[in-house]
């Protein structure tokens, strides 16, 4: 068996990521190039909320900060990751007491807090970004406590970021706020650079955008409640961002699924929203639940380990809960992709990647009971924390998780898949789950046997076949009934047969 393609080594990062407004601990465990959060602590400390007033960190602020940071320590010691990082952003950096700060916290938890420039802020938060998409191209805006850092990003990677200070902090940011005044402000410290940073997308990073995703999705029953490349059209985020602008506090609580401590900070982080897409042209707005932490841990991989795919990854880790899993994927992307491969693709360029993904489940519910396998594999699909797919992208692979498992029945929430995919898609998404599933019923789920077997899809047929020795013991009834479906799927005839002897079958068999 080959060496697994996507998870050559498992490691555990941890990042501490002292904000204006929160202080957070992320611990990661990465299976090759798929990062898996798997601890998250916040606190909502306001380390910066005094900065437009003192030019200092508040005190209150300070003592919270540096209590969770203890804990935070603890924490880190007992889980021992191979890397650990510790930044401090535009608070830390802005304020006069900044350095005394850092040089606290290195005394009293041992983390040696590195104080981010706002061009690296912004850099890291682009990498964050493409480590959770890598084709991501259009503009990064992340939106903090006391800063907003914007970064061009495309094939190259990112272009030169820029910060400005229109965090909420930089407003005396709590209350009710004057969104004339805001958007006045926010414009003034727009223009200078409105020509440099226009883009048709807008990747949103920080909690109050993310807030402001969640409101969206409940505004306009969304039946998908993922943030991560949950996308918004520029009339619909104008809408609700001016709504949201408009709210009172008091408004914006009695709507569940919320954070209540980011409430105080939406109407503000809605008027810069607003404002960037009215002063650079954004047309989409597209959310990221990857950023500043993300960068930090994607930057410290390998070359040749970023430079995979992060869905094929995450759903070979996803899938991979049996000794024959990874090996067993890889077959049957060889296996039937060539055949997938000459029908009209449906998603672009990506309509490989996700053949390849799919593959990469084929053994997810492997450990799950019979009877309910294919609607926990869906539901674990649809809502599993892997990067680099859109909700129309993930929704198909659910599909095709599903339909790996049954044929007989339509998925768990037909309503969501009607509103997220075509009858097009969905029905491709049916049959590679149905080839997945004739594939690993005639070969009992080996490599080996797969490979002498052949499935081919001409136009008007499907021909399944396997070498003529092979071919009473892999092509019987349930193989058939197996293929049988697929054809149905695909709108052909189904034809099954052994494959011609080639001429050294022959010679040696003389």
């Amino acid at each position: 068996m080959s060496a697994p393609e996507n998870r050559p080594s498992h490691s555990d990062a941890a990042v501490i990521d002292v904000g204006s407004n929160s202080v957070r601990l992320v611990l990661y465990r990465l299976d090759g190039r798929a990062i898996w959060s798997v601890f998250n602590e916040k606190v909502l400390a306001g380390l910066g909320r005094d900065l437009t007033r003192t030019g200092r960190l508040s005190v209150e602020g300070a003592e919270a900060t540096l209590l969770a940071l203890r804990r935070f320590r603890a924490l880190v010691d007992a889980s021992r990751p191979r890397w650990v990082f510790a930044a401090a952003t535009a608070a830390v950096r802005q304020a006069l007491d900044g350095e005394a700060f850092r040089d606290r916290v290195e005394a009293e938890t041992g983390f040696h807090l590195e104080i981010l420039s706002g061009e690296d802020e912004a850099r890291y938060a682009a990498l964050g970004v493409i480590a959770g998409d890598p084709g991501a191209s259009g503009l990064v805006g992340d939106l903090g406590g006391a800063s907003l850092e914007l970064v061009p990003i495309g094939p190259g990677g990112p272009g030169q970021g820029v910060t400005l200070p229109l965090g909420p902090f930089s407003f005396d940011g709590a209350g009710r706020i004057d969104a004339a005044l805001l958007r006045a402000a926010a414009a003034r410290h727009i223009a200078p650079i409105e020509r440099k940073y226009r883009s048709s997308t807008l990747h949103a990073v920080g909690g109050a955008w993310r807030n402001l995703a969640l409101l969206h999705m409940r505004m306009t029953s969304y039946p998908l409640s993922i943030v991560h490349q949950y996308e918004i059209g520029r009339r619909d985020a104008l809408e609700a961002a001016r709504f949201i602008s408009q709210q009172s506090r008091n408004s914006l609580e009695r709507i569940e699924g919320i954070s209540r401590r980011r409430m105080e900070t939406l109407p503000h982080a809605a008027v810069i929203l607003e404002t960037l897409i009215e002063r650079l042209g954004i047309e989409k707005v597209v959310l990221s639940a990857h950023g500043l932490r993300e960068g930090l841990v994607w930057q410290a991989m390998p070359s040749e380990i970023r430079d995979r795919d992060p869905l094929i990854a995450g759903c070979a880790a996803l899938g991979s809960r049996h000794p024959v899993a990874e090996a067993l994927g890889k077959a049957l992307q060889t296996w039937a992709g060539p055949s997938f491969a000459k029908l009209p693709p449906l998603f672009g360029d990506r309509d490989g990647i996700l053949f390849a993904a799919a593959c990469r489940l084929a053994e997810l519910g492997a450990q799950l009971h019979p009877d309910h396998r294919a609607d926990l594999v869906f539901n674990q699909v649809l809502r599993a924390p892997v990067a680099g797919m859109d909700h129309a992208e993930r929704t198909f692979l659910a599909c095709a998780a599903f339909a790996r498992h049954t044929a007989t029945r339509p998925p768990p929430d037909p309503q969501l898949v009607a509103r997220l995919l075509t009858p097009e898609r969905h029905q491709r998404a049916r049959a590679i789950g149905a080839a997945m599933r004739l594939g690993c019923d005639l070969s009992g789920r080996s490599p080996e046997l797969l490979a002498r077997t052949r499935m081919d899809i001409k136009p008007g047929q499907l021909v399944l076949q396997a070498e003529a020795a092979w071919a009473p013991i892999l092509l019987g009834d349930q193989s058939s009934k197996r293929a049988q479906t697929l054809a149905g799927l695909l709108e052909r005839d189904l034809k099954v047969r052994p494959m011609a002897a080639r001429p050294r079958d022959l010679a040696s068999a003389l």
